[in-house]
């Protein structure tokens, strides 16, 4: 019952919003806007890895808008399958004096709640948030590229460095443009 309240209340949300839509008043964020606003239905891959021994896969939906004045862009997203359910929302704004994107994220569970989570910053056509995490013991370098951006889908590549320093892909998340 709890998902498809919260699931009504997204869609309903949406509307609303789709309604008032905002514009972005400042170059970085409009980028931003032309790359993510809208509903999105996303198909997450789990590579094998010590987060997902067996890999695994999740489906759901996300919803990208802009916030209030258009000065930062919020998603809120849930899926689900056999690596687990999600729930998310991620914050993100331009900050001039850094000239990068502070990166907020909330996820569903204790272990996971809300917190900044590294900064972002455009790398030609990608979009890349680098940030630090622990995980058994050991903090490990991050980076979710956000890449492949069309009209209607864009993909993410969640990937962690390594011992040797290479980064190992450990998700990926297509998102395609529902109509």
């Amino acid at each position: 019952m709890k998902s498809s309240r919260w699931s009504g209340c997204l869609f309903v949300t949406a509307l609303a919003l789709a309604a008032h839509a905002q514009q972005a008043r400042i170059p970085e964020m409009k980028k931003l806007q032309d790359a993510f606003v809208g509903d999105w239905k996303t198909g997450e891959t789990m590579e094998r890895s010590s987060f997902f021994p067996t890999g695994g896969a999740r489906a759901g939906i996300a919803h990208f808008r802009l916030g209030p004045g258009g000065y930062s862009l919020i998603g809120e997203g849930q899926s689900d399958g056999s690596a687990g359910k999600l729930e998310f929302m991620i914050v993100v704004w331009w900050d001039p004096a850094q000239h990068l994107y502070p990166y907020f994220v909330c996820f569903n569970g204790a272990e996971r709640s809300c917190r900044i989570r590294g900064t972002a910053h455009w790398e030609g056509k990608d979009f890349v948030n680098e940030y630090e995490s622990a995980a058994g013991g050991k903090t490990a370098k991050w980076r979710d590229t956000f890449t492949a951006f069309t009209p209607d889908s864009f993909t993410l590549v969640a990937a962690r460095q390594m011992e040797d320093g290479s980064m190992k892909t450990i998700i990926t998340t297509t998102n395609a443009r529902l109509k």
